[in-house]
């Protein structure tokens, strides 16, 4: 098994990546995913986070009100620390999980957004890094996903510099260029993890 760590800034592209090395054939663990999971309806996840944040960041319906929750933790770095320490815990033991489910032969990526704030380098056998220019990142933000360029900037800063995401890559896939470019740059990582994976099964 090759355990592989995928991260990337915020509107890197780092979805479009995994999504494309579940095609070639990879064990994708979302980080994401599972957080999402880990405080759904009904779990202790969500009641540790109301507990500390409080009903307001309730929806309606009972479920968590993640932009809410997004408004007060990006905006305040020991509060985004609560929440981390909340859900952090969780994600880990869930995707620790679903590897242990995973054939021997596996190759494993592990999609997690934080990889380089929580100095997660090490749990992994190769860590790939999808980079884009923080013009890139901005465009595709306010332009892809609707936000507000404030919105856009305050969650780039809330993550690791671009420089310190470079400095724990084993691999870097520059995605300032065209979907078709991204796709073939993906190919030839996959046959080296691939590769990798075979001579760690051995």
């Amino acid at each position: 098994m090759l355990k592989v760590g995928l991260t990337g800034g915020i509107g890197a592209g780092k979805s479009e990546v995994s999504r494309l090395l579940v095609e070639h054939g990879a064990v994708l663990i979302d980080a994401d995913r599972i957080a999402r999971e880990v405080v759904a309806p009904g779990t202790a996840g969500l009641a540790a986070v109301v507990d500390a944040f409080g009903e307001g960041v309730l929806a309606e319906d009972g479920s968590l009100d993640r932009p809410k929750l997004g408004s007060i933790v990006f905006a305040d770095a020991e509060k985004l620390a609560v929440l981390n320490s909340i859900v952090h815990p969780l994600v880990g033991a869930r995707s620790h999980e679903l590897e242990e489910a995973a054939a021997e032969d596996s190759v494993v990526v592990h999609d997690v957004p934080l990889l380089a704030e929580n100095g997660l380098a090490p749990l992994y056998d190769l860590v790939i890094v999808v980079d884009a220019s923080p013009e890139t990142q901005l465009d595709r933000l306010v332009r892809l996903r609707g936000m507000t360029e404030g919105d856009a900037r305050a969650r780039m800063a809330a993550q690791a510099t671009r420089d310190k995401r470079l400095e724990i890559a084993d691999v870097v896939i520059d995605n300032d260029v065209p979907l078709e470019v991204l796709q073939r740059r993906v190919r030839d990582v996959w046959a080296e993890l691939v590769r990798r994976a075979r001579g760690a099964s051995e």
